[in-house]
């Protein structure tokens, strides 16, 4: 119960704080006063923390927050039994095991060991290519591909690498450091290392795709808001026999030259319904950083987006 409690009561406090609830506890008994939905609703995210406890996993302020944003809209009759009950969908690497943190995770999840394509669409801090990362080391520690490769398009220089100093990896390492840091947090260091050294793993940006088929493996575009029509059905076209591909890019952060026009949103309209592919669009309210983050994404966004 102090893991559930936290340290000086913090998660209770974030409970109280988020559903506008009052919570005292006594040993392991645990009192909540407020209106009867809202008590409800606390009483289940208390309860989905605790499932996670139980289940071996961690409660960081984190994984507090997410458990109350995935609540449902409130009923009298205990809502999110889907929150209280244990994930059904999870992703386990070396260094840790994942389990979705929103409702839209849940399906991005479910998409990601399911479909040959996926695009994942939304603003920065939903998990988009964390998740993919996760899915795509299992498959290689599990051999379900033989390869692991991560690209994204290097926009800031215009794809120009050649002012920059240092030899290719040196180049295009700085656009690629998002990539990097995902792998590191589900392998240990020697073995992203190796693996890279190995070809097992391979980070590129997209012009290194060209005239390539990538059969076998597990294919992760992040950024892809920045690739041109041209760039995105060259990437695309790539897809080779058991392989999985994931599109990852948010369409209102396009930083291409004033007037380009973004492969990922032409992708989107032209792709939409395609058999094997989906399409998982995530919002604010998905956000998994810091709680701050969201209400910034939503202010930019705007209540209709």
């Amino acid at each position: 119960m102090g893991r559930l409690f936290g340290e000086f009561d913090q998660n209770l406090i974030a409970v109280e704080s988020r559903l506008g609830v009052y919570i005292s506890a006594r040993g392991n008994k645990i009192q909540i006063e407020g209106l009867a939905e809202q008590a409800a609703r606390a009483r289940d995210v208390l309860i989905g923390l605790y499932n996670r406890l139980v289940q071996g996993q961690d409660l960081d302020p984190g994984a507090v927050d997410a458990v109350i944003s995935m609540t449902a809209e409130p009923t009298l009759d205990g809502i999110i039994r889907d929150v209280a009950e244990p994930p059904k969908v999870m992703i386990r690497t070396r260094k840790k095991t994942i389990v979705p943190r929103s409702r839209t995770q849940v399906a991005y999840m479910e998409a990601l060991g399911r479909d040959d394509i996926i695009f994942a669409l939304g603003p920065a801090g939903t998990g988009k290519t964390y998740l993919a990362v996760a899915q795509a080391v299992q498959q290689l520690i599990t051999g379900s591909v033989s390869r692991l490769i991560l690209s994204r398009p290097a926009v800031e220089a215009g794809e120009r690498l050649g002012f920059l100093p240092g030899d290719m990896k040196e180049k295009v390492d700085p656009y690629l450091r998002p990539l990097y840091d995902a792998l590191y947090d589900m392998l240990p260091t020697e073995q992203v290392e190796r693996r890279i050294a190995s070809g097992e793993i391979e980070i590129a940006p997209i012009a290194f795709m060209r005239g390539r088929t990538l059969s076998e493996a597990f294919i992760i575009l992040d950024e892809a808001q920045n690739t041109t029509p041209a760039q995105m059905k060259m990437f695309l076209t790539r897809f080779g026999m058991n392989s999985r591909m994931v599109v990852c890019g948010d369409p209102r952060q396009i930083d291409l030259p004033e007037g380009g026009k973004s492969g990922l949103a032409d992708a989107v309209l032209k792709l939409e319904g395609t058999e094997g592919m989906s399409m998982i669009r995530f919002g604010a309210g998905d956000v998994v950083r810091h709680p701050i983050v969201g209400r910034i994404v939503q202010a930019y966004e705007g209540p209709d987006a």
